[in-house]
C-alpha cells in the first residue's frame, strides 16, 4: 500500500558524507518501494553550535535576526547534500527552505513558531514522484525574515508538514532507538517502551528527556499525528510509537526525566498584598521569561517568599528584571542557585494509584537525597534537588517504580 512518510534525521544522522549516503539509501529504498517521501533535516553534526561560536566570535550578544540568519544555513546545507546524495542514487529529489516551502511563522527571532504551512509547492513535487528535502528548524516571518524555531525544533517542522499534509505516519529517526524509562546513560537498567502516550511523552519532553522537541509532541496530539521514534543506525528496530493511550490499563510510571538546564530564584520580603504574585510573574511574562515550579511561603510577620525555577538561559535576565522593579513590586531581596536539578516522575496511572508520591519520596530518603521544591500534575512529580545527587536520585527512583509494577 502506497503511503504517504514524512521523515526527520537528526544532526548525528547526517553528520558526515557517509552518514549522508547511508540516509539517502533508505530514503530511496522507501520511494522505490512506492512511498511518497517528505524528509526534514537537521544541521549536519555540531554545525548549528559551530556558527554559534563564529557569530560570538565577532559579538558578544549577536543581533537575534542576524543570529537566525546565519544558523538557517545549516539546514540548507544539510538538504542540498542529501539532494545530490540521492540524484546520486538515481532517484528524483527537491531539497527546499523554509520560504519555499511556505513554512509562516511569528517574529520571535530564536524561539518562533509556526503559523501555518502553504504546502502547494511541496504537493507538486510529490505528484511529480519527487523525493521532497526540507529544511528543518526554520519558518519565514510576516516581514519576510528568516527565523528559527528553537533548538531540536526540526523535529517540530516534521511534525506540522505530517499534519498538514495528511502524512500516514511521521518517523523522528536520532541516535536514540526509541523511548527508554530513563536515561540508559544515567539508569543503565533503562527499558524501552513499545508505545507511549501523547500527554505522557509531552511530559518527559517538558521535564528534560531530550530525545523530542516538546511542541513537536503538543502538535502531533493535537492533529492526532502518527508519531514513531526510531534508531537512525539501526533502521529495522521498530521504535516507539507515541499515540493517544499507551496501554488498555494505565501505567503506574512511564519513565523519568533529569533537567539540569535549571537555576532557582527565590525572592524574599515581598510584601504581602493582594497581586503579589502577578506582579512578579507579570513582568517576567513580558520579557518572555518561562517559570517552572513555583512555591511561595510565609516569610516574617506581613512578608511571603517566592521560589521558582527557570532556564539558565533566562537567569540573568529574570535577575534584571527583578532588580529592576524592586520599588514597584516590594521585597527585600533575591538569592539564586544554579547547581540544582530538575527530576520528574511520568506515569498516567498515577492518580489512579495509591502510594506513588510516598514511593518517590521514600527512595529519595533511602539514597539521602533532599527536596527542596515539589509540583505535581495528573501524570507527573516533580522534585527540585542538588544538581550533584541527580544521577543517585534517578536510579533509586527507578529501581523503586520497576520494583512497585512487579508487584
Amino acid at each position: 500500500m502506497t503511503m504517504l512518510i514524512v521523515q526527520k534525521y537528526g544532526g548525528t544522522s547526517v553528520a558526515d558524507a557517509g552518514c549522508i549516503m547511508r540516509v539517502a539509501e533508505r530514503i530511496v529504498q522507501s520511494h522505490r518501494a512506492g512511498h511518497k517521501m517528505v524528509v526534514v533535516l537537521s544541521a549536519q553534526g555540531d554545525t548549528t553550535d559551530i556558527l554559534t561560536a563564529k557569530a560570538r566570535e565577532i559579538a558578544p550578544d549577536p543581533s537575534k535576526r542576524e543570529l537566525d540568519m546565519l544558523l538557517v544555513t545549516g539546514e540548507q546545507q544539510a538538504v542540498a547534500l542529501m539532494a545530490m546524495a540521492i540524484h546520486k542514487l538515481g532517484a528524483p529529489a527537491l531539497s527546499m527552505n523554509a520560504v519555499q516551502v511556505g513554512i509562516e511563522a511569528t517574529s520571535l527571532y530564536g524561539n518562533a513558531r509556526i503559523r501555518r504551512i502553504r504546502p502547494e509547492r511541496i504537493t507538486r513535487a510529490l505528484e511529480l514522484n519527487s523525493i521532497v528535502i526540507v529544511a528543518g528548524f526554520q519558518g519565514v516571518n510576516r516581514y519576510g525574515d528568516m527565523t528559527t524555531l528553537g533548538r531540536g525544533a526540526s523535529d517540530t517542522t516534521a511534525v506540522a508538514l505530517a499534519a498538514v499534509l495528511g502524512a500516514d505516519v511521521c518517523e523522528i529517526y536520532s541516535d536514540v532507538s526509541g523511548i527508554f524509562t530513563a536515561d540508559p546513560r544515567i539508569v543503565p537498567v533503562a527499558r524501552k517502551l513499545p508505545c507511549i502516550s501523547y500527554d505522557e511523552m509531552l511530559e518527559l519532553a517538558s521535564m528534560g528527556a531530550q530525545v523530542l522537541h516538546n511542541r513537536a509532541v503538543e502538535m502531533a496530539k493535537r492533529h492526532r499525528v502518527k508519531l514513531v521514534l526510531r534508531s537512525s543506525s539501526r533502521f529495522d528496530d521498530e521504535g516507539t510509537e507515541i499515540r493517544e493511550e499507551s496501554t488498555m490499563e494505565k501505567l503506574l510510571f512511564s519513565g523519568l526525566a533529569v533537567d539540569r538546564d535549571v537555576a532557582r530564584i527565590s525572592v524574599m520580603g515581598l510584601v504581602d498584598r493582594p497581586g503579589l504574585a502577578y506582579h512578579v510573574f507579570s513582568l517576567l511574562a513580558k520579557e518572555k521569561i518561562s517559570v517552572d515550579i513555583i512555591l511561595q511561603t510565609a516569610g516574617n510577620g506581613q512578608t511571603k517568599d517566592i521560589s521558582f525555577t527557570v532556564a539558565h538561559e533566562h537567569l540573568d535576565a529574570a535577575l534584571k528584571v527583578l532588580e529592576t522593579n524592586r520599588e514597584q513590586i516590594g521585597f527585600d531581596m533575591t538569592t539564586y542557585d544554579t547547581q540544582v536539578a530538575k527530576l520528574s516522575v511520568i506515569g498516567a496511572g498515577m492518580t489512579t494509584n495509591y502510594g506513588v508520591a510516598s514511593s518517590m519520596f521514600e527512595a529519595l530518603y533511602d539514597c539521602g537525597v533532599n527536596i527542596h521544591l515539589i509540583s505535581s500534575s495528573e501524570i507527573k512529580i516533580t522534585v527540585l534537588i542538588d544538581e550533584n545527587a541527580a544521577d543517585r536520585a534517578a536510579r533509586a527512583i527507578h529501581e523503586k517504580f520497576t520494583q512497585l509494577m512487579q508487584d
